[in-house]
């Protein structure tokens, strides 16, 4: 009988001392926050700036309507090669053709006019050079008897001969003169005549060149918008001109893509991206970055901030354009792309998801260090201003978490770089979100990778 009581008492101990146990944990277990966990790893990692617009060669222009006229031939068709000089369209000239006529026969005529002149020159300074020789001849006569007349060698008469003869030579001078003048002033006339009639030529030459159509350079026409027959107008003021058609060079392709202006500080020139097309899926092309915008472009109207006087908070954008370096024979200007960015890249970087990084105020951190008593009792006077601090949590061997400082560097696509504060292979939370945030530094968790969390905002 005492033996069974013993045994009685010794089970007895023993389910209480489990259920003390038991209830102890229970207890414990009930302080414990549920988390998962991640991994600080090496790994390579690099940063991306992503952006959509659409194909565009590097070289496209619109051949416009330089003069007013009815389209008389299209010499090409939409997607023709053409080469440089190559004619593209024709304009009614019968006008403009029949004005150059008129004016390349005006200019025959002063020229002609102006080689008459100059051979009247010719003539008159022949005719002052003999009258002034004879003239000379004349006043030698005229001295030498005016010096008999003085020694009463000779008569009167004689006298008066010679003098007559040197007066109407000197006369003769004069007239001469005044005639090589007179010739000189005609053929700068007939000179003028014939600058005058040449700047008229010109002048109808370009109106008439203006009915031509050449390329400027060589590639593909893209684009026709008009038809033979159809009376096509120069732009005016803030009025467009008519477009015959737009010609592209399609030897150099671009993807032409809108970048946010949160971005576009991390782009540069060189950089390289991955283009995929619509189009063209499942197939990426390579490029590189060739230009980037320094206008923002409001993004509800596509207009550069610079072509409006109203300041706005709506978003903006950065034109980036990529070319590509093998792109496909069938690609056509307009198709829709995506260029993926590569901003950066760090070889064997210490990384930790994106998701474990999270904000504390500096001086929370300090109020749950080990050995605080609770939040410190509030200072008279005005409140400090929060001075908050990003870091993650590491679970330590306890199984308690400690938050850690950290500086970062560029962000991939679900890791981001970490420059200090963490070592490789330290555990730290990961999630979920609603833990990351009320969590407190120094708390036990319990990590429990098994399930799921669904994150709660």
């Amino acid at each position: 009988m005492k033996t069974k009581k013993k045994v009685l008492l010794i089970v007895l101990g023993l389910v209480v001392a489990l259920a003390i146990v038991g209830f102890s944990v229970t207890q414990t277990q009930k302080n414990l926050v549920t988390v998962q966990t991640g991994k600080v790893i090496k790994q390579d990692i690099a940063s991306y700036v992503t952006a959509s617009g659409q194909i565009k060669p590097q070289l496209q222009v619109n051949v416009g309507a330089n003069a007013m006229g009815r389209i008389t031939k299209l010499f090409v068709n939409e997607g023709d090669h053409v080469h440089k000089g190559q004619l593209l369209a024709q304009l009614e000239n019968i006008q403009s053709a029949s004005d150059v006529a008129g004016a390349k026969a005006a200019l025959e005529q002063s020229v002609t006019d102006q080689v008459a002149s100059e051979e009247g020159l010719r003539t008159q300074q022949a005719a002052l050079k003999s009258s002034t020789a004879d003239a000379a001849q004349k006043k030698q006569d005229y001295d030498r008897n005016a010096s008999l007349y003085k020694a009463g060698l000779i008569s009167t008469a004689d006298y008066d001969a010679k003098k007559a003869a040197y007066e109407v030579s000197s006369g003769t001078v004069n007239q001469d003169t005044a005639r090589v003048a007179q010739a000189k002033a005609q053929l700068d006339s007939s000179q003028k005549r014939v600058a005058q009639m040449r700047a008229a030529l010109t002048h109808s030459s370009d109106v008439l060149s203006k009915t031509t159509y050449e390329a400027p350079f060589g590639g593909v026409v893209t684009y026709i918008p008009v038809h033979e027959g159809e009376t096509v107008v120069m732009g005016i003021q803030n009025s467009p001109g008519s477009t015959l058609m737009t010609l592209a060079d399609m030897s150099t392709i671009t993807a032409e893509v809108q970048v946010d202006e949160t971005d576009i500080v991390n782009v540069k020139l060189g950089q390289s991206a991955d283009v995929t097309i619509d189009a063209i899926p499942g197939k990426t092309f390579k490029g590189t970055v060739t230009e980037i915008g320094d206008n923002a472009i409001v993004r509800s109207t596509g207009l550069a901030t610079s072509q409006s006087t109203a300041s706005n908070q709506e978003a903006k954008d950065f034109k980036v354009v990529v070319t590509l370096k093998e792109p496909p024979e069938n690609i056509r200007p307009g198709l829709s792309t995506t260029a993926k960015i590569t901003t950066g890249t760090r070889n064997n970087a210490l990384t930790i998801p994106i998701q474990a990084l999270t904000i504390r105020d500096k001086a929370d951190l300090e109020a749950q260090a080990p050995g605080k008593k609770g939040p410190a009792q509030p200072v008279a006077g005005p409140p400090k201003k929060k001075e908050e601090v990003q870091g993650v949590f590491v679970v330590l061997a306890n199984k308690k978490v400690e938050f850690r400082q950290v500086d970062t560097g560029i962000t991939g696509t679900t890791d981001i770089e970490v420059k200090n504060g963490l070592k490789e292979n330290e555990e730290i939370i990961t999630g979920s979100y609603k833990v990351l945030r009320t969590i407190r530094n120094g708390a036990s968790v319990k990590v429990d990778n098994s399930i799921a969390v669904k994150e709660e905002s």
